[in-house]
């Protein structure tokens, strides 16, 4: 597929996150400040706790306390696009405020011309430096008022000797990062949390550690009223399989998956979906965001999909709430359904 250029992505990085929202607009938003310039780590690999970027892509100061707000804990840079990318630009759209936790800085990616972990010529800290790039990108794209970083080193998939290095996401204790996620959890005082289940998705470590965070931090802050899993049900991926091969993508060549396309080993059982948030009005910005990730897209086999399935892989987010305070009735078709 033809692949965007990196300096795209970054030069997209540069917009106002104002730009970004008036392009996509579909309900007026109140006013925000503009993007302040993006913040360098600078460094070898190692932990970076303090590396923050908040509040660089929206206001600061307190938030009104009928201000409804979405917190979603994420693992990586790129990984808010794929099942919440939606979510994130609808309801920003709709002015509740979006604060985006990114645990690390996604330093096991690939490099720059597609160079992996391993190979010659990867650098990590180089590597993190152009995905932090690429994240504000993206999070400029989708409207999201506050990204804080919390400087975490990628534990690479599973079974990988980086699991537990020094300084990774996996690989320090939970205790020791779980106040960093309680202060955020108190300062901005989300009534609706997003992360993963408690297999990560599809086995990360990473994404299993994010998970644990954003449950613990829910339930010992007794702060969210709702928390939510993102989900992707088995007959979309089915779906979205059968239309890849018949629109002649080669599969073969996704990376730590080798699965039978009539039988994959990930997603969810349909039934256990709760949440179902229509946003085929974001789809536009969420393809935008996701191409600001730009040095990751190398297996973006749903790039290359014919557009009505793009429409149908993107147009619809799925979620399975986990914990709920509200008192809603489930299915649901709103994350703040009986808190507004």
């Amino acid at each position: 597929m033809d692949r965007p250029a990196v300096t795209k992505a970054r030069h997209a990085g540069r917009r106002s996150a104002p730009t970004a929202r008036r392009h996509y607009a579909r309900r007026q938003l109140p006013a925000r400040s503009e993007r302040e310039g993006a913040v360098t780590s600078g460094g070898q690999p190692g932990p970076d706790p303090d590396w923050r970027c908040r509040d660089q892509l929206g206001e600061t100061g307190g938030m009104p306390q009928a201000q409804l707000t979405l917190m979603l804990i994420h693992a990586h840079p790129d990984d808010e696009v794929m099942g919440t990318g939606g979510v994130i630009h609808h309801y920003a759209m709709e002015g509740v405020s979006t604060v985006l936790v990114t645990c690390t800085g996604g330093e096991l990616g690939d490099g720059p011309g597609g160079v992996k972990p391993g190979q010659p010529g990867h650098d990590e800290v180089r590597v993190r430096m152009m995905r932090r790039d690429e994240l504000a990108a993206s999070c400029a794209v989708l409207g999201v008022a506050h990204l804080e970083t919390l400087g975490y080193l990628d534990s690479g998939m599973e079974g990988w000797p980086q699991n537990h290095r020094p300084g990774s996401l996996a690989g320090t204790p939970l205790a020791t990062e779980l106040p960093k996620v309680l202060e955020l959890v108190d300062r901005y005082r989300p009534q609706v949390v997003v992360s993963y289940d408690e297999r990560g998705g599809y086995g990360h470590p990473d994404h299993i550690r994010a998970h644990q965070l954003a449950l613990a931090a829910a339930e010992q802050s007794g702060i969210p009223a709702k928390v939510y899993y993102t989900a992707m049900p088995k007959s979309l991926v089915r779906t979205a399989m059968t239309a890849a091969r018949e629109a002649g993508v080669d599969l073969s060549d996704l990376p730590q998956i080798d699965f039978d396309p009539d039988n994959p080993p990930f997603g969810v059982d349909d039934h256990l979906i709760t949440t179902r948030v229509d946003v085929s009005a974001d789809v536009s910005a969420k393809l935008e965001a996701l191409r600001c990730h730009a040095s990751q897209m190398d297996n973006a086999f749903m790039l290359n999909l014919p557009e009505a399935a793009v429409a149908s892989f993107f147009g619809t987010e799925h979620f399975i709430r986990a914990l709920d305070r509200s008192g809603a009735g489930i299915p649901e078709s709103d994350l703040f359904a009986g808190l507004r």
